[in-house]
């Protein structure tokens, strides 16, 4: 997916060592300056910030290929179903007739973390991405609770190419109808098809144990004898039974579950083994994507507050020009222009805004 030029296709004169100390000079680059400011923003994010990151993997990437990243939620790997071509030819009938730009970055949650960047984008551009995407969301991703909770960084594209060579020997050996019929119907649940609160881990013998004994122990303080008088309930022993038999009925199931792929992979009686294992897939991959929903307003303002302050120490410490960071700022303010509420511009929360504020706050 990397592009082995330079935007201008030759190598620019920001690709030579500034006699200024600047990191670069002009709007050009290459893959030599790219690196050298790559090498300063990460030593200014680990010696300053104390960031902590996954190693960093970086491709430069053309307009078609981000569409195609947008198309696959961003995956450089991804089973083949038709609601991808669906979203594809919305993004990119949005990105032809002028409705929607690129994003200028692209940055996947794994180990190594995998930074797409627009090769369109002006060396200052590419500074501010790179601090804001490889470091920012990076540091993110790696620490935050709810991604440390619920997925696994340095297992997903092996997982994901996994999913893609098994969807694809299941089309072979079932046909596409059928398995796109069980993708169909996985997709369609997977909003529940999610695990939002850990299951309390399992007692041992010896606190079970513990747990009749203090249940007995709450049952002989708070026994009444009178309680031997009250006449008994006709429906009493019907009602009894009835609520015995849902109990246990409940604890085959294991029910309450709030996954509904995982209830349907467990305890259908229709599904057969590969249809159970591609519900699985979509179930997983949902998980995966679960934490970035309930974050993205955090996670944002973390990458906007450390691509904000990397790229004024780097001002401060004159690696970069005043055209570069005149540049640098004012694509931040545009990130984070939040219109009023009464404005025609305005379309909700600008996450960028709301959660640089809490940063700072």
């Amino acid at each position: 997916m990397a592009n082995q030029t330079s935007k201008s296709g030759q190598t620019s004169k920001s690709g030579q060592t500034s006699k200024s100390g600047l990191l670069f000079s002009g709007s050009d680059w290459d893959f030599k300056t790219l690196s050298r400011a790559y090498q300063a923003i990460e030593a200014l994010a680990i010696e300053e910030l104390h960031l902590d990151v996954y190693p960093v993997q970086m491709e430069i990437i053309s307009s078609q290929q981000m569409l195609d990243a947008y198309s696959s939620v961003g995956m450089p790997l991804m089973y083949r179903h038709w609601s991808f071509g669906k979203h594809f030819l919305y993004q990119e009938l949005l990105y032809r007739k002028g409705g929607r730009g690129l994003a200028y970055e692209l940055v996947i949650n794994s180990n190594p973390c995998i930074v797409y960047l627009m090769e369109e984008n002006t060396m200052a551009l590419q500074a501010l991405v790179t601090a804001h995407a490889a470091l920012g969301h990076n540091h993110f991703f790696k620490n935050n609770h709810l991604f440390r909770q619920w997925t696994d960084a340095s297992a997903i594209l092996s997982y994901l190419d996994f999913a893609k060579g098994y969807i694809a020997r299941c089309e072979e050996r079932h046909g596409v109808a059928a398995v796109e019929a069980i993708l169909d119907a996985a997709h369609a649940l997977m909003e529940q098809g999610v695990f939002r609160y850990r299951r309390p881990p399992k007692l041992s013998s010896e606190r079970q144990r513990e747990g009749v004994r203090e249940r007995l122990e709450y049952e002989e303080r708070s026994y009444n004898d009178l309680w031997r008088t009250l006449p008994p309930s006709k429906d009493g022993t019907k009602a009894k039974e009835t609520d015995a038999g849902i109990a246990e009925r409940k604890k085959t199931l294991k029910l309450p579950e709030e996954n509904l792929l995982y209830f349907l992979e467990k305890n259908s009686l229709v599904l057969e083994p590969w249809q159970r294992e591609i519900i699985r897939i979509v179930r997983v991959v949902a998980q995966y994507f679960y934490p970035q929903r309930q974050t993205q307003v955090m996670n944002e303002g973390c990458a906007t507050f450390v691509h904000y302050t990397l790229m004024n120490m780097l001002f401060d410490r004159g690696l970069i020009s005043e055209g570069a960071m005149l540049e640098i700022l004012r694509n931040h303010s545009n990130v984070i222009f939040q219109p009023g509420f009464d404005d025609p511009r305005f379309s909700g929360i600008n996450p960028y805004a709301l959660g640089l504020d809490m940063m700072q706050d």
